[in-house]
């Protein structure tokens, strides 16, 4: 079995360079054979990118989050192009919109992510989406902006009719532990109807823990819990899930098999 967790905050998870390593390495050992480390801002990217950069099975994705538009950082656009000419940087992300905790103002939100949905664009990557409380803007702009090589939605938490709207453009959906919740029913429906071919996992580490796992902090090993949540909605074989989800995260992000 191996699973590919498409989402991990490795450097919120632990700020040690060492313990880093112990991390991603005891998600191994539970099949989780590669990992896309997430930033939300370019210096964290690079500091993390060199802890790692001996672990062939993790992949990189670098953006500006909402949560930096204040200060992205100096050159900021120069740094993501520079950024993606790097070893095993697979995606530009996480971008997007957060109304929900107010990062600067609306209007700035939307230039920033619009900017760079241009300069994944221009440069021939995917995206990784964060939405937060904004999905009319997200999709609106994305129907617009979307870059031919498409994006994830990450850590989904709309609801089914959201998501068949989504997937008329050229977009996966990604559901995080947040799925295992009991009270998550819009969620549930989506992962059960929605196309296998178009899903994703990950662990949003060290965030959205699995309900297995509730009172820690998420980790990428924690990831089975979720392939294993969803193979019993959809009422499948976990191995049938999970080779698929492999397979689609290999294909997204133009992974050699």
């Amino acid at each position: 079995m191996n699973l590919f967790d498409t989402h991990a905050h490795i450097g919120l998870i632990n700020e040690d360079a060492i313990e880093q390593l112990i991390i991603v390495q005891e998600a191994k050992q539970e099949n989780v054979v590669g990992i896309v480390s997430i930033s939300n801002n370019l210096r964290d990217f690079f500091q993390i990118y060199n802890n790692l950069k001996t672990e062939n099975h993790i992949y990189h994705s670098i953006g500006v989050s909402p949560s930096e538009v204040s200060n992205p950082g100096r050159d900021w656009e120069l740094q993501i192009e520079e950024g993606t000419k790097m070893e095993r940087v697979v995606s530009v992300g996480e971008i997007g919109l957060d109304y929900y905790h107010k990062f600067g103002d609306r209007d700035s939100q939307i230039e920033l992510f619009i900017r760079q949905l241009e300069l994944a664009q221009k440069l021939d990557f995917p995206v990784i989406i964060h939405n937060r409380e904004a999905g009319t803007d997200v999709l609106d702009i994305l129907r617009e902006e979307l870059p031919p090589k498409g994006g994830i939605l990450h850590c989904y938490s709309e609801d089914y009719e959201y998501a068949t709207k989504a997937l008329e453009l050229n977009l996966f959906i990604s559901f995080a532990g947040n799925v295992t919740y009991r009270n998550a029913r819009n969620l549930h429906e989506t992962a059960r109807k929605m196309p296998l071919e178009r899903m994703l996992i990950e662990t949003e580490s060290p965030f959205m823990v699995p309900s297995a796992h509730r009172g820690k902090r998420n980790r990428p090993s924690y990831l089975i819990e979720t392939a294993r949540f969803i193979a019993n909605l959809r009422n499948i074989p976990l191995e049938e899930l999970t080779e698929t989800l492999y397979h689609n995260s290999l294909n997204f992000f133009g992974i050699p098999g």
